[in-house]
């Protein structure tokens, strides 16, 4: 859709399934929302007090395993960045996500089955302009050998490295320009993975409860893929961290413009890449976008026959 306005959805969607690191059972509910709304969760479970938080960079709790959303109150809700990569990459900018519980369902891993629940039940239009942010300086923030890097550009473009000693995943890079339904089409079915080290070291500590290798997650051990049907993609993981990086990206409270290059980032290293980009005078800018730049941005050019039918 290359709309000069907003979007939302033609009509409610539900998903039901489990938290990936509770292992609680969630049924999420996306609903149409009206212009400049933007997207915001509430917790339909809790009764009294503030129930909204605001899908942005600012209320993020940073964690390394997942990315949780905070409201003034202390409510949240965790593992977000997929249904954000989803919305993100069908060109949904107006949302009201209904989550019974304090984790989205993380479905198959990946968020394909969002995408195609979007896109199966439409987007509709609003009567109000797209507003994108505009990267305008380079920002970079580093960790060890990890490092996150936005730069100007006329689209959003992902590149991503990663670098793990198990042999199955090794050294994989990607680049990935978002526009032409490209997330849909390359990065969308990617899943979640970790190694098998990583897995008993989390459920040790009550992390992971949800997980299963192979119907929402890709586990690995050295040079083996224990996840029963294999890869959906020869560098699957790589694929799904530039997933990651778009819901991530998401929550800058609009389509972002410019260059993101992560190197062993995580959840945690891009938001504090995009803190640092809206704390740095000048490097970014709110635009209204006309028709060009509208068909540069993720969700744009997307096409129902090229949605991966693995969900």
């Amino acid at each position: 859709m290359e709309a000069l306005v907003q979007t939302t959805l033609k009509s409610p969607i539900r998903f039901t399934g489990t938290g990936l690191h509770s292992g609680q059972p969630a049924t999420l509910t996306l609903r149409p929302a009206m212009a400049e709304h933007g997207i915001w969760f509430s917790r339909t479970d809790v009764a009294v007090g503030d129930r909204l938080i605001p899908a942005r960079w600012d209320v993020v709790n940073r964690s390394p395993l997942c990315t949780k959303i905070e409201n003034a109150s202390g409510l949240t809700v965790s593992t977000v960045e997929h249904l954000m990569a989803a919305l993100a990459g069908c060109g949904v900018h107006n949302a009201l996500v209904e989550i019974d519980g304090p984790e989205v369902p993380i479905l198959d891993g990946s968020a394909a089955p969002f995408v195609r629940g979007i896109m199966q039940r439409g987007l509709r239009q609003l009567n109000a302009p797209v507003r994108a942010f505009q990267v305008l300086q380079t920002v970079t923030v580093t960790d060890g050998a990890a490092s996150a890097t936005l730069a100007p550009a006329d689209t959003l473009r992902i590149d991503f490295e990663i670098d793990f000693t198990d042999a199955a995943i090794g050294h994989q890079q990607r680049s990935l320009v978002m526009n032409n339904g490209s997330f849909a089409r390359e990065l969308c079915d990617s899943r979640t993975f970790c190694r098998q080290a990583d897995v008993d070291a989390m459920q040790a500590n009550g992390l992971a409860l949800g997980g299963n290798p192979g119907e929402n997650a890709v586990v690995f051990d050295g040079d083996r893929v224990l996840s029963p049907g294999g890869l959906r993609h020869a560098d699957e993981p790589v694929r799904h961290k530039m997933l990651d990086a778009l819901g991530d990206l998401a929550l800058a409270g609009g389509p972002l413009i410019g260059h993101y290059t992560g190197v062993r980032a995580g959840h945690s290293m891009t938001n504090t890449l995009l803190r640092k980009l809206f704390a740095t005078p000048g490097a970014v800018r709110m635009v209204i976008c006309d028709r060009d730049m509208t068909a540069r941005l993720p969700g744009a050019g997307l096409v129902w026959d090229e949605i991966p039918q693995v969900a």
